[in-house]
């Protein structure tokens, strides 16, 4: 096999070498034609792909401007469609919620989008509500809750019909689908177990109706303690900011909407980007408690704790040590007394009970406003002092309030002021117009008593030294007027609720300033802790339930059970006591026999009877002049009611304040009168208590002082001091200003 290979290889040789150039260059072509063949597949390849790329640059260049042209079109034809403008709905009884809309319009239409302010009264549903559905427009509701969680009067129709449409199957639940819309309620978290109740519904039935909520119901709260922001104005404010971020997001055609598995409007599909924006925000603390006594519907639950929930209901392991280690120095801390306390909240996190200086003050920047206005001279941040009207009059030598006819005080000499201008009732007739703030507790920043009385009588001063050189003013009166010697604590509010009420007065009577304090009947452990003043009042300004729940509008639950026993605490005391009622015609004159079972409960020493005096037109009350008895119908009242108490009489009468006076007879001595007040015996008597530690008591009697022929209930006077001269006003406005 060997040898035959050799000669094989030989004879190829010696064959090649007889070939000819050519013939052997075409016969390695062909022993090589493999690699041509992979050559010539390759420079093909190349020559493809550029082919095939030079063809999509070709295609690009004469096909985009086609597409660019119809996506800018498309974008053109989109922005008019997305957002056609704003319709702005309010409902309002004081014109918070109307000022809102105004304001929020304005910032609308800075953004260049139309916007349309509607009072909801004006605006039929039934007929136009459907319109908004396809018009591409975005509707908000500012609604303001009334008393007892009803619409205010201008929006009582429209939510009515909103109400009935939401579960009448002719309308059907998907009656409004493609309304888009958004909520912010107005509300005060003080009224228990109303609170927003209007915002809610309103929110609530529209989405029944299968409307589209576009963002969270927003919840204004006149309450600075628990306002999450610290009033209400700064509540709108934040909603406000989020709703045009929103606004804008509609108008770029964003399509992103709350799932329309949320009822009550606090989960959205963006919910996590409103967290993420909330969080970076600074947001003042919650002073809320759990000590709180509010009562809430399903869904009040739901929106309220839905934040909680959402904001940190997972902690991670690690850091639960951290959270147990503060809960351990929370705890050493509180039993160290140093006043700060924490708790767990319902989430995983600490909840811190204020203390002072993170307590927010009483008196917003809005409200400091307003109570300027009207001519308040405010103390401090809960604490104000007025110029009463009457002590104007007798610097004049034009007479005195009532209390100079039954009591004798020096009206030009009377301070009226007050330590907290918060009430726990928003009364019809309150000649406020309900503008200072309400609470059932104190949970305000609090400024020490010996700083309001100060600054009290200082501001007073100055005001009685504007009178200096007025013509009419006497000179004598104008000095003894800057000596204060009475304080009616009766300006506005509720004084009780002060914490330091007891130092206040103490340090009245310190300065020899006797003291006159007017409670409505809300706090009677409060009353029973009070130390002797010269002359407590209880404001009795109805005497059943159902007419003091509509009188009064008070803001506890359990007001009639507060009220029965305020009365009995009041009987308890052995200074003087009074029940001050108020007439209002056609609402509390006729219930006789219930206003003398009251007085036998509290067996007072007298009864102020007064005509109410209205005020003026004022969004938050009903009352008018129809309303407001006159002098014969209030004397005919008193007559009978004093027919119906064995142990009273008719006593004084003071024409000009329509008021009379009904005292116990035990100041009857001997025929006469003793219902005035020996000022100098109080004084000497509150001194000798107080150096006694309370050993030493005293009582009514102890300083009573005979009450002049001119002041008694039947005289020619009517009650008018003839050492004045009365003057009549003819064709002006009437001041009705005063205690």
């Amino acid at each position: 096999m060997l040898c035959i290979s050799s000669v094989s290889a030989l004879e190829t040789e010696g064959s090649q070498n007889a070939l000819s150039p050519g013939e052997s260059y075409l016969l390695s072509v062909w022993h090589h034609r493999l690699y041509l063949y992979s050559a010539a597949a390759l420079l093909f390849g190349v020559w493809f792909l550029l082919k095939v790329a030079l063809n999509k640059k070709s295609f690009s260049k004469d096909v985009g401007p086609l597409v660019s042209k119809a996506v800018k079109r498309s974008e053109g034809s989109d922005a008019v469609v997305h957002l056609s403008g704003v319709k702005i709905f309010y409902g309002s009884q004081t014109g918070t919620a109307k000022g809102f809309a105004k304001e929020l319009s304005e910032e609308v239409k800075t953004l260049g989008i139309p916007a349309e302010v509607i009072d909801i009264k004006d605006y039929d549903p039934d007929d136009r509500l459907s319109d908004e559905c396809t018009n591409m427009s975005v509707c908000v509701f500012l609604v303001a809750t009334y008393t007892d969680g009803t619409p205010t009067v201008n929006a009582e129709w429209f939510c009515k019909w909103l109400e009935e449409a939401s579960t009448d199957f002719r309308y059907g639940k998907t009656y409004l689908k493609g309304l888009r819309y958004a909520v912010f309620g107005l509300g005060n978290s003080v009224y228990v177990g109303h609170y927003n109740t209007v915002g809610k519904n309103v929110d609530k039935w529209l989405w029944m109706l299968s409307g589209l909520r576009i963002m969270t119901r927003g919840e204004g709260d006149c309450n600075v303690v628990k306002s999450r922001h610290g009033n209400i104005q700064a509540d709108f404010l934040a909603w406000k900011v989020k709703f045009l971020t929103r606004l804008q997001a509609l108008a770029k055609g964003e399509k992103k909407s709350c799932s329309r598995n949320s009822k009550n409007g606090s989960s959205c599909k963006n919910k996590k980007k409103e967290q993420e924006e909330d969080e970076a925000a600074p947001v003042p603390q919650d002073n809320s408690s759990e000590e709180d006594l509010m009562e809430s519907s399903s869904d009040e639950e739901e929106s309220g704790l839905q934040d909680e929930k959402t904001s940190g209901s997972v902690v991670d392991m690690e850091d639960l040590g951290n959270i147990m280690n503060s809960v351990k120095r929370a705890k050493s801390k509180e039993e160290g007394g140093d006043g700060l306390m924490v708790k767990l909240s319902k989430v995983n996190g600490l909840k811190k009970i204020e203390d002072e200086a993170e307590r927010r003050e009483m008196i917003t920047p809005a409200l400091r406003k307003a109570l300027t206005k009207q001519g308040y001279k405010l103390i401090g941040s809960h604490s104000g002092v007025k110029l009463c009207r009457w002590t104007k009059s007798m610097l004049r030598g034009r007479g005195g309030c009532y209390k100079h006819t039954f009591y004798g005080i020096e009206s030009h000499r009377c301070m009226e002021t007050t330590p907290s201008l918060a009430c726990a009732n928003k009364c019809v007739f309150c000649w406020r117009h309900n503008t200072n703030p309400v609470g059932t507790e104190w949970r305000w920043k609090m400024d020490p008593a010996e700083k309001i009385l100060e600054d009290a009588l200082e501001k007073h001063q100055t005001m009685i030294r504007q009178f200096r050189g007025v013509p009419g003013v006497k000179p004598e009166r104008y000095e003894e007027g800057l000596a204060v010697k009475h304080c009616a604590l009766s300006l506005v509010g509720e004084p009780i609720m002060y914490p330091e009420i007891n130092t206040f007065i103490r340090l009245l009577h310190t300065h020899h300033i006797s003291s006159f304090l007017v409670t409505n009947a809300q706090f009677p452990e409060e009353i029973r802790s009070l130390v002797p003043v010269t002359q407590l009042y209880v404001s009795v300004d109805a005497s059943t339930k159902d007419s003091l729940k509509r009188i009064d509008r008070p803001l506890f639950k359990d007001f009639w059970p507060r009220f029965l026993d305020s009365l009995r605490a009041l009987g308890e005391k052995r200074q003087r006591t009074v029940y001050r009622l108020t007439l209002v015609k056609a609402w509390n004159v006729e219930e006789m026999q219930a206003y003398s079972e009251l007085i036998s409960l509290g067996q007072p020493d007298f009864i102020e009877v007064k005509g109410v005096t209205y005020c003026g037109d004022s969004p938050a009350s009903t009352l008018t002049m129809a309303n407001v008895p006159w002098h014969q119908e209030v004397v005919t009242f008193v007559q009978e009611l004093a027919d119906m108490l064995p142990q009273y009489e008719i006593a004084c009468e003071h024409e000009h304040s329509n008021c009379l006076l009904i005292a116990h007879t035990k100041f009857k001595v001997e025929g006469e009168w003793w219902t005035w007040i020996d000022y100098e015996r109080f004084q000497e008597l509150v001194q000798a208590q107080e150096e006694s530690g309370g050993q030493q008591g005293f009582s009514a009697l102890d300083y009573m002082a005979k009450t002049p022929s001119w002041a008694l209930f039947g005289a020619t006077e009517q009650g008018f001091d003839p050492v004045d001269t009365r003057f009549q006003r003819r064709n002006k406005t009437k001041d009705i200003s005063g205690c």
